[in-house]
């Protein structure tokens, strides 16, 4: 895998020798299978994770129609993503975005060899892959793709600035001291750095990214380069130029449970937070936000009142909320506004509702083991059907043209019609697992899929839509 922070479990070896490429096929398919093909792009904040954190054997395996998978490791960390005025005069902005689309043209040229159609792609990926699908849909003069599955991401999950924006100078400021080249001349500052040992470049980077996360401010992103990354992506979806494919896309209900301190308590520290996750808001803006989402020290009716038995501050279920809406569950909800009027294809929204913990509840990423159909995800009769139902929409989108409906699984035979996004006409999206607390601890059993009105966290997500040209700026 790429260098990169350990995102979880035991550290992984890495090199910068990384660029690899896995591609996965049906046992007995020959090269004139002409098969689909389902490329995944890992997440991991553009700083950590690897190819393999999606369980495409699996995936494959359990499929009854059968498809190609590729995934792929690409630069990631300060070896990907490194903004700045220098390093756009040195002409190595947006390195892990070059490394995609890399991969991309070698996949179009290779992937018939493999029995995979370059014709009949669906490209999916998970928070930062999602982000980078985002950047490839409103940038990308020639998609090489004809579907795409974005989880618990889209363009707007982070504000993409300018190279030379003040956050980015910061961080390259601090990165360049880290790894002894801090006093160098500024034309030999890359020279120096290529210089240094390995493992001095490496923690300099992990010391940075380490210093603002969790945050929204994470080193290391992607940039407006004018060639990848054209513009900010709300002027993409202002301008209605996008390339207007199906796409299926979605969020679960805890996204920050794990990025929020858990210890935030007093009535100030919410406010505190996001002063400085967003230095952008006003004092305005932020007693507005601090009204929105009420204060459950002041307010016995708030919704963030927490009645779990867990040791958490008093203010956490508030601010889990609150970035989750932000960072996640509302730029989702921008793609399904935007595209579902914007363009003919099919677009289908999911919310994931099954909580996985008493703490965590339904957090970050937790579908992914279902869409797979992994042993896992089915430690129950419930999570079982759902985890059938969950793997037959996503197999059905990737084989039978964008339509989550069309593959009638012998598991999933009678799974509710998911409906198409429509703003405005038919605003509808398919919920996995609400009110079910099994995995928890609990009784709760629920439902395994069901299609409802799209109305949850929508006053929330206006609120935050009304601060988008300065968040976004």
């Amino acid at each position: 895998m790429c260098p990169g922070k350990t995102f979880r479990g035991p550290p992984r070896p890495f090199a910068e020798d990384c660029l690899s490429v896995n591609v996965f096929r049906p046992a007995g398919v020959n090269s004139s299978a002409s098969l689909p093909v389902a490329l995944y792009v890992h997440g991991g904040a553009f700083n950590r994770g690897f190819a393999a954190m999606q369980d495409l054997p699996s995936m494959i395996g359990w499929s009854e129609k059968p498809f190609i998978g590729v995934s792929f490791h690409y630069r990631i960390s300060a070896l990907g993503f490194l903004p700045s005025a220098l390093t756009e005069k040195e002409g190595l902005l947006n390195l892990g975005l070059r490394d995609m689309y890399f991969f991309f043209d070698w996949f179009r040229e290779n992937i018939g060899q493999f029995g995979g159609n370059p014709e009949d792609v669906t490209v999916f990926g998970l928070s930062a892959g999602a982000h980078a699908i985002g950047h490839m849909i409103m940038n990308t003069d020639e998609p090489f793709f004809q579907r795409a599955i974005m989880e618990s991401g889209g363009t707007t999950a982070r504000a993409v600035h300018k190279p030379s924006e003040r956050l980015h100078e910061d961080q390259f400021e601090k990165y360049v001291k880290g790894a002894n080249c801090g006093d160098v001349p500024e034309e030999s500052v890359f020279d120096c750095l290529r210089e240094q040992p390995s493992e001095v470049v490496f923690k300099a980077a992990f010391d940075v990214f380490d210093e603002y996360n969790p945050s929204l401010r994470w080193a290391f992103q992607p940039t407006i380069d004018g060639k990848i990354i054209k513009r900010r992506p709300t002027e993409a979806w202002e301008s209605g130029k996008w390339n207007k494919i199906p796409i299926l896309t979605g969020f679960t209900t805890n996204e920050a449970s794990s990025y929020v301190p858990p210890t935030l308590d007093g009535p100030n520290e919410f406010p505190d937070y996001f002063k400085v996750l967003h230095p952008e808001l006003t004092d305005k803006d932020i007693a507005e936000l601090d009204k929105l989402y009420p204060d459950p020290s002041k307010d016995e009716a708030s919704p963030y009142v927490e009645s779990r038995p867990i040791a958490v501050g008093k203010q956490y279920k508030r601010a889990e909320a609150a970035y989750a809406h932000y960072a996640y569950v509302c730029p989702v909800h921008a793609t399904a506004l935007h595209a579902g009027v914007g363009q003919d294809a099919p677009v289908f929204m999911y919310h994931w509702a099954a909580n996985a913990s008493v703490q965590n509840g339904a957090n970050h990423g937790d579908q992914k083991a279902y869409e797979a159909y992994e042993t896992a995800a089915r430690t129950t009769p419930f999570h079982e059907k759902m985890a059938g139902e969950v793997h037959a929409y996503w197999t059905s989108f990737i084989t039978q043209n964008g339509d989550p409906n069309a593959l009638k699984s012998s598991r999933a035979a009678h799974r509710p019609e998911w409906l198409p996004y429509k703003k405005g006409q038919q605003e509808k999206k398919m919920v996995f697992g609400e009110g079910n607390d099994e995995l928890a601890g609990g009784t709760g059993v629920g439902a395994t899929s069901q299609v409802v009105d799209d109305t949850w966290a929508r006053k929330e997500c206006d609120w935050w839509y009304s601060k988008g040209k300065k968040l976004h700026q």
